[in-house]
């Protein structure tokens, strides 16, 4: 039997919320409860998006929480090489092709799916697209059901290196899960719409699957998603309240003695408590009013 490998790959555009608390102590507990290894990997791919001082940041915040990681902190910035590599294979097999054109006037050439065809010869000014297959990329979410999408439909030919010469998500996030042995991806279903990409970038490269499961997302009194891009408040300095707090939302109601227990005695009566089924088929989490 295969050993459970889970992560929490935050992306250094701020300081954690509540929202990115609640995935991190979600992947955490399943990882814990599994008996595997809890990974941490700052996803600094795209630096014109990043704050200084983030990464650090993120990481001060998990410790404070209690979530303590299993292995060396993974950085997509040093991980350049690699995803060069996966480029170069999906080059030579014909399956990436050079571009020069945007989404849009792919688009108006008749729809999003064109590929090889507006190839150019030259790395030049140009990005790299990965074709997509003719047939849906399908999967079992484990708390969303079975999931399918027509890529060639809706999205087409996908930007794996940028034409400034950054990798895209897509390429790194695939590339970096299958190198790091992940069997097991637990993150907001906001994201949901990245897995069939991410997916197709690993077959494409013949590397194994993980399971996916797009926990739902803490949304606030407007119904609203809490993310960075919506301004979602940094967390507070009162750790133990914020772990109180997300452990009721992901239904684990602490006993009232432990509502204002430090983190690690708060993640000790959780785990053995913990069940992701208890989250099957939700895509919201309401704040408190």
């Amino acid at each position: 039997m295969t050993t459970y490998r889970g992560r929490f790959a935050p992306t250094p555009s701020g300081p954690l919320h509540l929202g990115s608390l609640m995935t991190a102590v979600a992947s955490y507990l399943e990882a814990r409860a599994q008996q595997g290894t809890w990974l941490v990997r700052v996803d600094d791919i795209d630096p014109p998006r990043e704050v200084p001082g983030a990464a650090d940041t993120i990481l001060r915040q998990l410790a404070q929480h209690g979530l303590h990681w299993d292995e060396p902190v993974r950085y997509q910035s040093r991980r350049h090489e690699a995803y060069q590599a996966a480029v170069d294979t999906l080059l030579g097999r014909g399956q990436a092709f050079y571009c020069t054109l945007s989404r849009r006037a792919l688009a108006e050439l008749g729809g999003v799916h064109p590929g090889p065809s507006v190839a150019v010869a030259t790395a030049h000014d140009s990005a790299v697209r990965l074709a997509v297959p003719d047939t849906p990329v399908a999967f079992t979410d484990r708390l969303q059901g079975p999931q399918s999408f027509a890529l060639r439909d809706t999205e087409g030919a996908f930007v794996i290196r940028r034409r400034d010469g950054l990798y895209a998500y897509q390429l790194a996030c695939a590339v970096d899960d299958a190198d790091d042995g992940i069997t097991d991806v637990l993150r907001g279903v906001d994201l949901i719409d990245s897995t069939p990409r991410q997916l197709h970038v690993l077959d494409c490269l013949a590397r194994p699957r993980p399971r996916y499961g797009h926990l739902p997302v803490l949304v606030g009194t407007d119904g609203q998603k809490l993310s960075k891009s919506t301004g979602a408040a940094a967390l507070g300095d009162d750790a133990t309240a914020n772990m109180a707090l997300i452990l009721r939302r992901l239904g684990l109601a602490l006993p009232a003695e432990l509502t204002g227990a430090p983190c690690p005695a708060q993640l000790a009566w959780a785990l053995p408590h913990w069940t992701l089924n208890r989250l099957t088929g939700q895509q919201a989490c309401p704040l408190p009013p």
